[in-house]
């Protein structure tokens, strides 16, 4: 067989030579990314090439003998950093895998296990999701007394909302309470009360929530020994998606950048649709005053839609009461007027939007290309019947997410109460899986292992009820078994293999057709494979979690996964099409009801439009019934009012177009056909009833 042959990694290529980026960017593009030091804030339009721009300069910070892992890129998705990172190799080499980049919560999870120790936080917690600090909360609630049935009073998910939203906004929780829940403002002291329980919960268990990610970095930010140290770890930081931070998350970067000043932050003020999640339309806008000396950047070329499409989008935002001032133009030639389309009711305008699809698909645009917006989920109700009337394939941004199924999170607590054995949420999870155990049963068991240090052999002692004995039994033995074995060298697969010996046959005793959980657990274990410890894993998909199983395969693009896109305006956020509908432009709809008394929720009802109109490459149509029937509108018709934001000046702009069908065929006749009795054909497949 002669010698073997030697096995050596290939070395990393040295860096390329140094590009001419001002041959590569338009003016604009190329200042922003050359820009020396100090702050600077990039106002990037729809279109306009943000995150080229902040490619660039990465790259050109590198260039210019920025230390790579004196640089971090803060994004809010992984993959948006995992991508401008691998496009900044392109340009500069290798070097620039060493630049930090990573979502907030993901850098605050590692800076935290790094420094946290110091600061009292135990380096080996365990980080809980939304849906698990909601159930936490919910042991509080029950532990006080607040879980009786006959007391009118806030359930687990309110009380999470209103929590969550005081931390990450700084806002006092009576004021919540009296602005968005005016009924349970009697109650303040109480949420009080349930919230002091709540962390103290935390803390025994050594639990960490999405918000104490964040409230920790900047406190430890704040703190005079391990601040500067934490500052000391970066020349410049790079923050996209500014319009959606947080009044926490300004401030961490306060903490992060006072000495050398060295932030970019790239946003656009017209697409801050986020304040339900916290974020602050003002972060943007006051960006100049909190960092004086600011320079600011716009970009206004746009790369994406034609100049008609352009001049609507920016005749609507141009109405805002507050803005950054820009003007998207292209260089694109052609392109027709957005269509204005009034419908008769909501039938005709689904007739519509389907009819002109399918003639844009026989024109060569692929389904996949054409994307249905609106400005609520259940909007498309009418719309989802036609499209699978016709076999028209559709997919629907939204729904369940992966890690929200039960069957998902059972067993990831089976993980978790392996990795930290005092994880109550996880034990109060699993706990009901076992046959005659419900809550207060599972309660009761918490509480007594709590008192015995969190031990296994507390669970094995419990006295169980006869019918949970045998299930008892087995998922102790499981846990000796997992735990007895180290976390590493990929054995996380291990361990879910190991797990669904038992938890299988559950899931196939509690429902009829388990094939798609069992799939999703497939799913769950081939991901696991890449993770190389339980802690590793069960930190990644708690901090970025997928949103379905289509997120974790690598999939295809032919025409077999061809199919129209259906989706929120807020999930179309950062996408784009060659064919955009933008379906119900109704007052009460969009804006929604709910907006029409608050200046401040009316405006980013605007920009919610805004980004709506702006998703569209080639074509745009804007629909809107004349007459609605709904019971979510009243058991009436109702005479439907163009949305106000589609003004005189904006409907200039447009195309007004009235759909024409041809007349529809006669019914057939209703006449019996000889005898032919389809209730008796059915009748005699089962039989005369008993």
């Amino acid at each position: 067989m002669g010698e073997p042959k030697v096995y050596a990694r290939a070395t990393t290529p040295p860096d390329p030579s140094p590009r001419d980026f001002a041959q590569e960017l338009n003016p604009e593009q190329h200042a922003a990314a050359t820009f020396g030091a100090g702050p600077l804030l990039i106002v990037a339009g729809a279109g306009t090439g943000k995150t080229r721009t902040l490619v660039y300069r990465v790259a050109h910070l590198l260039q210019s003998g920025v230390a790579p892992e004196r640089v971090l890129l803060l994004t809010f998705t992984r993959r948006a950093a995992q991508e401008m990172l691998g496009r900044a190799v392109q340009l500069v080499g290798g070097r620039s895998r060493q630049v930090h980049g990573g979502t907030f919560h993901g850098t605050a999870h590692r800076l935290l296990r790094r420094f946290g120790a110091a600061a009292g936080l135990p380096g080996d917690f365990t980080i809980m999701d939304q849906g698990d600090a909601a159930d936490l909360i919910q042991l509080s609630r029950a532990q006080l007394g607040y879980g009786e049935p006959r007391r009118r009073f806030p359930k687990k998910e309110t009380l999470h909302y209103v929590y969550s939203r005081h931390i990450n906004t700084g806002i006092p929780v009576a004021e919540i309470l009296a602005e968005e829940f005016p009924r349970f403002a009697e109650h303040e002291a109480d949420f009080g009360r349930i919230y002091a329980d709540f962390t103290a919960r935390k803390a025994e268990r050594n639990l960490v929530d999405y918000d104490d990610l964040l409230v920790f970095w900047c406190l430890l930010l704040e703190h005079p020994k391990i601040g500067p140290k934490i500052a000391a770890l970066y020349d410049h930081v790079l923050v996209d998606e500014y319009q959606d931070t947080n009044v926490l998350q300004a401030r961490i970067l306060r903490g992060l950048c006072g000495a050398h000043r060295n932030l970019t932050v790239v946003g656009d003020d017209a697409q801050s649709i986020y304040s339900f999640r916290g974020a602050s339309f003002r972060n943007i806008l006051e960006f100049p005053r909190e960092f004086a000396g600011t320079t600011m950047i716009a970009l206004e070329q746009n790369y994406r839609s034609t100049q008609p499409i352009l001049d609507a989008s920016n005749a609507l935002i141009s109405r805002a009461a507050e803005r950054f001032t820009k003007n998207l133009w292209t260089r694109r030639e052609g392109g027709e007027r957005p269509w204005l389309v009034t419908t008769r009711d909501e039938q005709e305008q689904t007739r519509f939007v389907v009819e002109r699809l399918l003639e844009l698909h026989e024109e060569g645009i692929p389904l996949r290309d054409i994307a249905v917006l609106f400005r609520a989920a259940y909007m498309s109700a009418d719309l989802e019947i036609e499209l699978t009337n016709r076999k028209i394939p559709y997919e629907k941004w939204g729904g369940l997410k992966f890690l929200e199924a039960a069957h998902v999170k059972d067993v990831l607590a089976f993980l978790r109460v392996i990795e930290n054995p005092r994880d109550e949420v996880s034990w109060f999870r699993l706990l009901q899986l076992l046959p005659g155990i419900g809550e207060a049963t599972a309660r009761a068991v918490v509480s007594s292992m709590a008192e015995q240090a969190w031990s296994l052999d507390a669970f094995d002692r419990f006295p169980a009820p006869p019918r949970a004995r045998q299930a008892q039994a087995r998922l102790s033995g499981l846990l000796a078994e997992l735990r007895a074995r180290p976390s590493g060298g990929n054995e996380v697969t291990g361990d879910i293999a190991r797990i669904r010996v038992l938890y299988d046959d559950i899931l196939r005793e509690r429902y009829d057709r388990v094939e798609p959980r069992l799939a999703d657990l497939d799913q769950l274990q081939a991901i696991a494979g890449g993770y190389p410890d339980r802690g590793a894993f069960l930190a990644a998909i708690a901090l970025e979690p997928p949103q379905g199983t289509q997120d974790l395969a690598t999939g295809t693009t032919g025409e077999e996964n061809d199919a129209l896109v259906l989706s929120t305006v807020h999930s179309a956020k950062g996408k784009e099409w060659d064919a955009v509908f933008l379906i119900w432009a109704v007052d009460g709809w969009f804006p929604m009801a709910r907006a029409l008394g608050d200046d401040d929720e009316l405006e980013e009802e605007r920009r919610l439009m805004y980004v709506a109109l702006t998703r569209a490459r080639d074509h745009l149509a804007v629909t809107y019934p004349l007459n609605a029937y709904s019971t979510r509108r009243g058991a009436d018709y109702t005479i439907d009012q163009l949305s106000r934001f589609i003004d005189a000046g904006v409907r200039e702009t447009m195309e007004r177009v009235v759909p024409k069908f041809a007349e529809e065929s006669p019914a057939p006749s209703a006449e019996p056909a000889g005898g032919f009795d389809l209730r008796a054909l059915m009748q005699r497949r089962f039989g005369e009833p008993g």
